[in-house]
């Protein structure tokens, strides 16, 4: 039965709004909670670090690994990052999180070498507060760990300031050894700027520009040109989101070097994949409603 028609001059959307008021109200309720439990959650232990393997397409060996924040809260249980990301991300919070992020990447890996170079994902704002240099000076020298293994992830989408304060921090983190990637690549319209610009050393590239594969003739002339900007640059170039073998040999065809995704294995904790928890080639895969991201998994 067709619906009644509406009363001259009612607007349709009209009834929605207090629904939408309603759940906007909800929404902002809950993020003041969680930014306020947050803030507390490092003093109470509840956030730990996972790591996703990265491999080398060649051998399949571990490269290294990305470490991503997890948060356990005691009441609401395992919080996605997709859930208290960006409430930190829009608060001072990240400042805080990224700085024990780092402290504590550093930390696993100086104490398990068989780790490789551990890539740490850092935030605008604390390019912004000018204070990326000294947590990871504070990172480097109260765990030990030399230059060479760290690995500072920028994404792409980061509203980074474009001026020279910025590269010139960069650059002094990459002229002490720490390698800095970008993250993500494909998904914005900044890469190609801040390629040209910034003193990158690895270009990531986003599961997006992977998922279609063996897709069409198209998608495969995009991952060329990418291959070509970074061989160009002498960039490390690593594919996101792989999780087929078909995957990974075109990948391995096109002369991608290394890559991370469901395929070698998911966020892990460390003793998990210290015991060998990359799992075979095939037989992983990302648990149903899990979100991926910047802070997620590849």
């Amino acid at each position: 039965m067709p619906a009644p028609p509406e009363a001259p001059g009612k607007d349709p959307a009209a009834g929605q709004a207090p629904i939408a008021a309603a759940a906007g109200m909800l929404d902002r309720a809950l993020r003041r909670r969680l930014a306020t439990d947050l803030r507390g959650a490092i003093g109470r232990g509840e956030l730990t670090l996972h790591y996703q393997p990265r491999i080398r397409l060649a051998d399949g060996s571990r490269r290294g690994a990305e470490a991503l924040l997890r948060w356990h809260h005691p009441a609401r249980g395992s919080v996605p990052p997709t859930a208290f990301i960006p409430v930190a991300e829009g608060s001072d919070l990240i400042v805080a999180l990224g700085g024990w992020a780092l402290r504590r990447a550093a930390a696993d890996a100086s104490r398990h070498p068989g780790l490789g170079q551990v890539s740490v994902n850092v935030s605008a704002r604390q390019l912004a507060a000018g204070i990326l240099p000294g947590q990871v000076e504070l990172a480097l020298a109260e765990s030990g760990l030399a230059p060479e293994r760290l690995e500072l992830e920028l994404t792409e989408s980061l509203p980074l300031a474009e001026d020279a304060e910025v590269a010139a921090v960069l650059g002094a983190l990459r002229g002490r050894g720490i390698g800095l990637a970008l993250d993500d690549f494909g998904t914005g319209y900044a890469s190609l700027a801040w390629l040209r610009r910034l003193p990158f050393s690895t270009l990531k590239l986003d599961r997006s520009l992977v998922a279609p594969l063996p897709g069409q003739p198209a998608d495969l002339a995009i991952l060329r040109a990418v291959r070509d900007i970074g061989r160009a640059m002498r960039l490390h170039l690593v594919a996101e989101g792989v999780e087929t073998p078909e995957q990974r040999a075109l990948l391995v065809g096109l002369g991608f070097e290394e890559a991370q995704g469901f395929l070698f294995g998911g966020p892990m904790p460390l003793e998990m994949l210290l015991a060998g928890g990359a799992v075979a080639p095939g037989t992983a895969r990302p648990p149903a409603g899990m979100a991926a991201g910047r802070h997620g998994n590849a």
